[in-house]
């Protein structure tokens, strides 16, 4: 320490006085807050309750007039009421939560929004690929345009040359594009409809037949072993009674006594059981 100041050299004339690095004084200042009880958060610019109510009412009318023109248009598979349903959620949701920035009006909004939200729907139920929607389209404007000239419907060949293809891409690819319709069972279910129908015995005429085949089983196995051996061949094996003749070395007279007899037999056991 005492090495750096070696060389220093005395001040000529009065010496300064010393500077003070004490920082000044801070102005005070006063900031005023509004008192308020809200907490402060932040919540998205909302349309007034009156005004989104008076949108609604306003365009009701549009969403069933969209409903019709995409069920018409585009596809039939979805009833027009269930598309009338989604085009009012997205009426209620767009009048909450629309903002009116000059650029365009609710009218003009909510018309691609609704029609978006009806083809969402559509996609959402699609039971055929996009492919198989434009053959189908194709066909039917191709029927279309071959029908105008005629009063009779096109044959498969004019159709196919009319679209450009072979009759077996026109099979294949066109014919087989319709769309699979879904139905509620229960607005179709008929009991007496072929679809429906089954002609499998009920349980109590099962158990009948199964207590008659037991006691027919015990009938047959106690008769005469010749007239058991006739009644088999004639319904089981289905022989004539020639052919059973000829296994016993009978005439087909005899053959036919004894399995009237064996009738016989077999009924008496019968009603004796029931």
């Amino acid at each position: 320490m005492k090495a750096a100041f070696a060389n220093a050299q005395p001040l000529n004339g009065p010496v300064p006085a010393p500077v003070s690095f004490a920082p000044a004084a801070a102005t005070p200042v006063t900031v005023t807050v509004a008192e308020t009880d809200a907490p402060l958060t932040y919540r998205p610019r909302q349309s007034p309750r009156g005004e989104g109510e008076a949108l609604i009412r306003q365009h009701l009318p549009l969403v069933r007039k969209i409903a019709w023109h995409v069920h018409g248009s585009m596809s039939t598979l979805v009833d027009v009421e269930d598309l009338v349903q989604v085009g009012l959620v997205a009426l209620v949701e767009a009048a909450s939560g629309f903002e009116d920035r000059g650029q365009v009006t609710f009218q003009q909004y909510i018309s691609t929004r609704l029609r978006g939200a009806m083809i969402d729907e559509l996609r959402r139920q699609a039971t055929t690929t996009r492919g198989a929607m434009r053959r189908r389209k194709e066909y039917h404007r191709a029927v279309n345009t071959l029908s105008q000239g005629s009063a009779r419907a096109p044959s498969e060949a004019a159709v196919a040359a009319h679209l450009g293809v072979s009759l077996e891409k026109l099979r294949t690819d066109y014919l087989t594009a319709e769309a699979v319709r879904f139905d509620s069972i229960d607005d179709v279910y008929q009991d007496d409809m072929p679809w429906f129908a089954d002609d499998t015995p009920n349980a109590f005429d099962q158990l009948a037949e199964g207590d008659m085949r037991d006691a027919l089983i015990a009938a047959i196995a106690a008769l005469p072993e010749r007239e058991a051996q006739v009644i088999q061949l004639y319904y089981v094996d289905e022989m004539n009674l020639e052919e059973i003749g000829q296994v016993f070395g009978i005439g087909a007279a005899r053959v036919c006594q004894i399995k009237s007899a064996a009738h016989a037999k077999l009924k008496k056991a019968l009603a004796q059981r029931a």
